[in-house]
């Protein structure tokens, strides 16, 4: 298993603590933009954002003159977010309150005919109910049937709420960014979006720029989530292949101590084997013995092989049995006092299998591994899977991401296909520790400057000093530094392919052509200056972990050109004394022994040293086939061309007792094996089509 990411956090606990409102800095920070019309709230799970909107929606039809609210959620599990909820017992001046009949998420109304639940929908709007609580799809309907008989204007005066917005899409055939859009732009109506994500989406993006423009964005990072929990420190993105089937690589990375939601396979897709009751049956039989059925709680009983029972609690069973799991999932154990008993809710389940549920929204906070097989395509799917093992919780110090993936071996047939969601992966991991990094902001540092190199804010937003900087020479420049760079990473680590990690491929190309290239694409009309300017801050953003973990590995002083001017970081469980254990600390300690420049930045490959972690876990001869198969995936040849050369390729192995060489300084030779390269990758593909 190779760690790819590894983030310890302070544990100041500051994100739990509540102002006279009884709200969470997250929620004081949306509220108090909460005049806006439209609003766009990012956070991370278990931030409150279902709590914020709370705050704001009594506040808008309390204060602002809206008649109702209406609350859209992806599935009916989350809507249990937005019960009623006594907020004046924490120092509000009103209460959430919404009626069992207006709540269409509720266990039993769920499934209710979809013409059931528009007639509610619609008999809400004219009704003196204050509140309603939906799914997405039904919304949808609602709209559709409210239009048609008393036209967008039954609409206005509402305060719309959107939950998980990255499932709105600004494509013409997404519909419910197709009513957002019209919503909006009528202005008579208020918005408030809300989603884990921190990019627009993974093709096509959620808003279009012109709609983007009317939202007023409030951000709280991942890393002053995590950073002020009070129990949980650390959070592991780890990856770990396998060969044949899934199944095989299981016992490496299913550690039965940890509370665990293991996500199999898609159906259909590469990793998956047979028939998902079948594979769900393979993984309760590596654990332990199947000793029965909890009838109360539907979970699995299985005694582990040192005599241990754990409970599993199977959603991939989608028959009759399942709403019953899924109420003992969601029932909370407590005590005489009425608070959540610690010790008997996190005996409750240890093990949750599951294929399409279980991730946004699931709330199990004692989730301490969340372990994925085969890897997700949707960078978003990524994030929302980590957040549920990102719940603080007592005796919860460490979280850890496992993503299992096939292993890119001779033996799949398929070569191409697994090297490449092997740099999919990589891309995954470096996404998300910029996701889970501080909010970075830079500066151009001049001589005899008097500004700190780095320093923090009261929101967590780290700013560093960097020589040679270029800044953003305009207002539209730097509103892109500001607020586009997640968006822009991720980009960023979508296109990485094949040659941005070939040995032979200068940094440069990664951190300036690439970059420039994202840009060009994304942004018209930008002057050239504008454009070197955004680079190189989406250069240091995505390059600076990486310098920071580069200098810690060499002890902070091959290269230090000054001393270490902070007070020394606290000490990690799983680092020597002294060493930095935060990000925050890794990027202190780094900026503080040498100057930092725009030419170190640019000199640095984040995707290639992300590819060299992966590669440790592979032997040397599966290395080099990989590397064959990347080779291939970056050569443009025809196959004519390799054919050709194929008569010299046997001829240059009689004679030199070897394979030509793609690093070697003839070209000829060169040329030949990227031609041998393409001719197995090819060769490859062709068996592959005959399995198939």
């Amino acid at each position: 298993m190779v760690e790819m990411v590894k983030v310890a956090y302070g544990q100041s606990g500051a994100s739990k603590t509540t102002n006279a409102l009884g709200q969470r800095p997250m929620q004081a920070r949306a509220y108090a933009a909460r005049g806006a019309q439209c609003l766009l709230l990012k956070a991370p799970p278990a931030a409150g954002k279902s709590r914020a909107l709370m705050f704001i929606a009594l506040d808008k039809m309390h204060h602002q003159g809206l008649g109702k609210t209406i609350v859209c959620v992806p599935e009916t599990s989350i809507g249990a977010s937005f019960r009623s909820t006594p907020l004046s017992k924490d120092g509000f001046d009103h209460d959430w309150v919404v009626e069992d009949r207006w709540n269409l998420c509720l266990s039993g109304v769920e499934d209710a005919p979809t013409s059931q639940k528009v007639r509610a929908f619609t008999e809400f709007l004219t009704s003196d109910a204050r509140v309603l609580v939906c799914t997405h799809a039904t919304f949808r309907f609602g709209f559709d049937a409210v239009e048609q008989a008393r036209g967008i204007e039954a609409f206005d005066d509402i305060f719309l709420a959107i939950d998980e917005f990255h499932h709105v899409s600004a494509a013409d055939n997404n519909r419910l960014g197709e009513i957002l859009r019209r919503i909006v732009r009528r202005e008579k109506s208020h918005v408030m979006a809300m989603t884990g994500s921190y990019f627009r989406g993974d093709a096509v993006p959620v808003l279009r720029p012109e709609d983007e423009e009317r939202f007023t964005i409030v951000t709280y990072s991942y890393y002053e989530q995590l950073d002020g929990y009070e129990f949980l420190k650390s959070l592991g993105v780890n990856y770990s292949f396998y060969r044949g089937q899934y199944i095989n690589g299981l016992p490496e990375v299913l550690d039965t101590r940890l509370k665990t939601i293991i996500h199999i396979p898609h159906r259909g897709s590469a990793e998956a084997f047979g028939d998902k009751y079948d594979e769900v049956g393979r993984i309760i039989d590596l654990i332990g013995e199947h000793k029965g059925r909890d009838p109360d709680t539907g979970f699995d009983q299985v005694e582990t092989a040192d005599g241990r029972v754990l409970r599993i609690a199977d959603l991939v069973d989608d028959g009759p049995g399942r709403d019953i799991v899924k109420a003992a999932l969601s029932r909370e154990i407590r005590g005489p006092d009425g608070r959540r008993d610690d010790a008997g809710d996190r005996a409750k389940v240890d093990i949750i299998i599951a294929l399409g549920m279980a991730k946004e929204g699931f709330d199990w906070v004692w989730c301490e591994h969340a372990l994925t097989i085969g890897y997700r395509a949707s960078l978003t799917e990524i994030i929302q899977i980590i957040g549920r093992a990102t719940r603080d919780a007592p005796g919860k110090p460490r979280a850890l991401f496992t993503n299992l993936v096939a292993e890119p071996g001779v033996e799949t047939g398929a070569v191409t296909d697994a090297v490449n969601d092997m740099l999919k992966a990589i891309s995954g991991s470096l996404l998300m520790e910029q996701v889970l990094a501080p909010n970075f902001r830079f500066y151009r540092r001049e001589d005899g400057d008097i500004r700190e190199p780095i320093s923090v804010d009261g929101q967590g937003q780290v700013t560093i000093g960097i020589r040679g900087l270029m800044e953003p020479p305009t207002e539209r420049a730097r509103d892109i530094c500001e607020k586009d760079m997640n968006d822009l990473v991720a980009s960023a680590c979508q296109a990485m392919d094949a040659r941005v990690l070939a040995p032979d491929t200068a940094p440069e190309v990664a951190t300036q052509m690439m970059l420039t290239d994202i840009i060009e694409r994304r942004y018209d009309n930008l002057s050239a200056d504008e454009t070197e300017a955004i680079r190189q801050d989406l250069a240091a953003r995505m390059n600076i972990l990486t310098l920071a973990r580069r200098e810690a590995a060499t002890g902070f002083s091959e290269s230090a050109s000054g001393v270490f001017e902070g007070p020394p970081p606290s000490d990690g469980d799983d680092e020597p004394a002294g060493a930095p254990n935060t990000l925050f600390d890794l990027v202190r300690r780094f900026i503080n022994v040498r100057e930092l420049d725009i030419d170190l930045i640019d000199s640095v490959n984040a995707f290639r040293e992300r590819f060299e972690v992966a590669s440790k876990s592979l032997d040397s001869s599966l290395l080099a086939h990989v590397q064959t198969a990347m080779v291939a995936m970056r050569v443009q040849m025809t196959e004519e061309e390799a054919r050709t050369l194929w008569v010299r390729i046997k001829r240059f192995r009689a004679q030199e007792g070897r394979e030509p060489n793609v690093h070697a300084s003839d070209p000829m030779e060169k040329r030949m094996a990227e031609a041998l390269a393409w001719l197995k990758n090819r060769k490859a593909q062709m068996m592959r089509d005959g399995a198939g």
